[in-house]
């Protein structure tokens, strides 16, 4: 360690955050616009306009009021966005700059809960939850109906897709669906067969039938032109979206005739396609395992061909709508963030563990987005084996996964094993080769898990599905939870550590134990090997972390800093330094040769629970609580690189300004002075102006021919030597100069003027206080002297030699 910790400049000194990857949705309402490019979610007080092709945010829209939003919607011809806030406000939206248009009040006595434009794009409804539908005309900007009558709130607003019928569908919490006309201005119909709160309402392309979907588990075909029910669909699951197709063949979908057909999704999770005429499913999607399936939203954009739905753990997924083929994944919104991995050779994707069966796994370079489905409960840790192909996870659902990435980024299941008897919380992968992998459980045992032979040999998912693992030894390690192991970069020692307070040394395989590491007052959240060193690195609850000889197991340093339990901890810069995350949201990054915490970050608002470094040590990954995965990059050779270009530029422009004074070219000496921004070297030019036999012209003249800013830079230095008594007389020769020749209207105009006059008074005073006593002590010495002259004494007459 001495020989890596010699190179100073090996040492990390800061990172920055290069990359966010943060909850873009948290629910409610998602819409498409025509094209297919751009889907519109809201986010709390936000909607955010995502770019389908990258998966990047483009915008967040937010209005003044910061409150949540409640309700929005895009016109058809995709100009206009419309959202309505907790706060009672509607605001219209140039979207594309991101601009409010207009700001208006809802009338509404109740915030508004849903709104639906009509086929023109002019006309924008609005349902409230004080139980009225509201009509505006966006192009005039005025309220034009007002339609009383709905009990309870209002949740679904539609427009009849013909504009010359002036109709408009709402339903509130009766599951009543209520047919106003905008001419007569009255509710021409209530069309009643539901028997809990309808979710969507569909019409067909003539537009003389609609569709109603509902909880109550059925779909409803309405003929409009008698307001009569014509056909009950029962679909079996609670339908919170359906939609009807284009009505023409699409084979993939069972659609072979071009009757009415609609799609449905619901609390199962599925896709499916139905015959109107027949009630029978023509096609149902596949179902992936694991909760958090329910589907909660779903929209088509026709003229794109796409279909969206929405998970009910906030995944979107997009289709192509004539096949169902998966396009484009996206995860709005990740709850808490359990662990974090970089994935690939290159480090070129990571994974992401949050609360959910799911994994995430997001490409760094395009924002590509795969969820993953296996496990049946929540995922808990995580862990990458050598080449970065390879992965595994293990969850509460008492098992472990063993996933791999193709050369194209996709990733597979290939391997699974179960044999803990709780939850699975901390999992290692063997270091040297892809041979076995650790875990350690609630059940307080660790296992050890070899790789079988078909695993390694396939680059492809083994045929017949996952492989299954079987444990080649159980080892009963600790009284209490295990919560961390670590297997030692040569694959023979294995560390765990336990909220038992105690971190173990076993060998392997056999897991024999070697000694006990015992010094922490609370439970241990994480231990570490150092990758050059016989040490091991502990992270507690205690709020420390520790660094162990593995060779008598003594504690060699303990780091205090953290402010709450430290969760995880990194060894970087060859076993040099430290980083560690902890429940307080601050990383720190510490040199283990001096115990010094060199730097503490902050970007997470809550506990930071993943931490993986980069194979080549130039990066960081953190995953939180506040559901931010966060990407660092270590800018110590950039930061010690723009230091040393200021250092030498610093140096360049003193001896140019030493040359400057030499020549008494004091006009560009003060200018660049002013430049560098350096109050100490500005007033060694004004010192040397005023050692000028002409000072008081030169001064003037160079001050006049200043610009305004350089005036306003002056004026603040000023401030600064005016509070020191040997500088005063500078500051006060700089300030008779600018009101002298500065009118009064603009040395107000000055930026920063009245701060600048509110400091220069009350020193300005007691310098001229102190001189005024200098002067008055100067005149009475000047009295003294001159009555304390002896009167001039008479010269004797010489004496005669004649008398001598």
């Amino acid at each position: 360690m001495a020989e890596a910790a010699a190179g100073g400049s090996r040492f990390k000194a800061n990172y920055a955050v290069e990359r966010k990857i943060e909850p873009f949705y948290k629910g409610g309402k998602v819409q498409l616009d025509q094209t297919g490019q751009h889907l519109f979610c809201v986010c709390g007080t936000r909607v955010n306009i995502l770019d389908v092709a990258s998966g990047a945010v483009l915008r967040s829209l937010e209005q003044e009021d910061q409150e949540d939003i409640t309700a929005f919607d895009l016109s058809p011809d995709d100009e206009v966005l419309v959202t309505a806030s907790r706060a009672l406000l509607l605001a219209q939206w140039a979207w594309r700059e991101g601009s409010v248009i207009r700001l208006w009040k809802a009338i509404h006595t109740a915030p508004v809960a849903t709104m639906a434009f009509d086929p023109t794009s002019t006309l924008l409804a609005t349902g409230g939850c004080d139980g009225a539908v509201r009509v505006w005309d966006i192009m005039r900007h005025y309220g034009t109906h007002h339609f009383r009558g709905s009990p309870g709130v209002v949740h679904l607003v539609a427009f009849h897709p013909d504009p010359a019928r002036l109709l408009l569908f709402s339903s509130a919490a009766d599951a009543t669906i209520r047919m106003w006309s905008l001419q007569e201005r009255s509710c021409l119909a209530m069309l009643t067969a539901h028997y809990s709160a309808v979710t969507s309402l569909t019409f067909s392309a003539d537009g003389h039938t609609m569709l109603s979907s509902g909880r109550d588990k059925i779909c409803i075909v309405w003929d409009l032109q008698s307001c009569q029910a014509t056909k009950t669909v029962p679909v079996f699951e609670s339908v919170e979206a359906a939609v009807t197709l284009p009505e023409e063949p699409a084979p993939e979908l069972g659609v072979k005739s071009t009757g009415l057909h609609f799609l449905t999704a619901g609390d199962q999770g599925m896709l499916r396609v139905w015959e109107a005429a027949s009630g029978q499913c023509v096609y149902t999607q596949p179902q992936l395992p694991g909760p958090g399936r329910e589907l909660t939203h779903c929209a088509l954009a026709r003229a794109a061909g796409l279909l969206l739905s929405v998970t009910a753990d906030h995944n979107l997924l997009l289709y192509e709508a004539c096949s169902l083929q998966l396009q484009k994944q996206f995860a709005g919104y990740s709850e808490e963030v359990l662990d974090v991995r970089f994935l690939g050779p290159e480090d070129s994707h990571v994974v992401v563990a949050s609360n959910s069966p799911c994994l995430k796994v997001f490409e760094l370079q395009t924002s590509a987005c795969q969820i993953l489905h296996g496990h049946t409960d929540i995922v808990l840790a995580l862990d990458v084996f050598r080449k970065g192909w390879l992965f595994a996870s293990c969850a509460k659902d008492q098992s472990i996964r063993i996933w791999r990435m193709n050369k194209a980024g996709k990733v597979a299941c290939v391997a699974q094993g179960s044999g803990h008897t709780h939850g699975v919380g901390t999992i290692c992968c063997s270091r040297l080769k892809e041979t076995f992998l650790v875990t350690g459980s609630q059940d307080c045992t660790v296992k050890l898990w070899p790789l079988p032979e078909a695993l390694l040999s396939k680059s492809t998912v083994p045929d017949g599905g996952p492989v299954l693992l079987q444990a080649q030894a159980t080892q009963r390690c600790h009284e209490k939870d295990i919560n961390s192991v670590a297997v030692a970069p040569n694959d023979k020692l294995l560390a765990t550590g336990s909220q038992d307070r105690t971190a173990k040394l076993w060998a392997l395989p056999q897991c024999q134990l070697l000694g006990v590491f015992l010094g922490h007052r609370r439970g241990l959240w994480c231990v570490q090997f150092s990758p050059m060193d016989q040490v091991l690195a502990t992270a507690s609850a205690d709020g420390t972390v520790k660094l162990w000889a593995l060779q008598d197991f003594s504690c060699l340093k303990t780091f205090e800093g953290h402010d709450a339990s430290v969760l995880k901890v990194a060894f970087v810069s060859r076993g040099t330094q430290l980083l560690s995350s902890g429940s307080d949201g601050l990383l720190k990054l510490w040199t283990i040769k001096n115990n010094e915490c060199v730097r503490t970050l902050d970007a997470h608002e809550d506990k930071v629970w993943g931490l993986h470094c980069s194979r080549l040590d130039d990066h960081a990954l953190t995953g939180a609580s506040d559901s931010c995965v966060i990407l660092w990059k270590d800018v110590t050779e950039v930061e010690q690189a723009e230091e040393q270009a200021k250092r030498e530029e610093q140096v360049v422009k003193q001896q140019e300004l030493d040359n400057l004074l030499q020549e008494k070219r004091y006009l560009r000496a003060l200018g660049l002075a002013i430049s560098l921004d350096r109050p100490h070297t500005v007033l060694t030019v004004i010192q040397a102006i005023r050692r000028d036999p002409e000072a008081c012209e030169k001064l003037e003249a160079t001050v006049f021919q200043l610009r305004r800013d350089q005036k306003e830079a002056l004026l603040r230095f000023c401030v600064t030597w005016n509070t020191n008594s040997r500088h005063c007389h500078e500051a006060q020769a700089v300030l008779g100069v600018l009101l002298r020749h500065e009118a009064p209207e603009e040395l107000l105009a000055y930026e920063g003027v009245r701060a600048s006059l509110e400091a220069l008074l009350p020193y300005t005073e007691r310098h001229f206080q102190r001189l005024s006593r200098t002067l008055q002590a100067a005149t009475f010495l000047d009295f003294l002297w001159h009555n304390m002259k002896l009167p001039t004494l008479p010269v004797a007459p010489p004496v005669p030699p004649s008398t001598l």
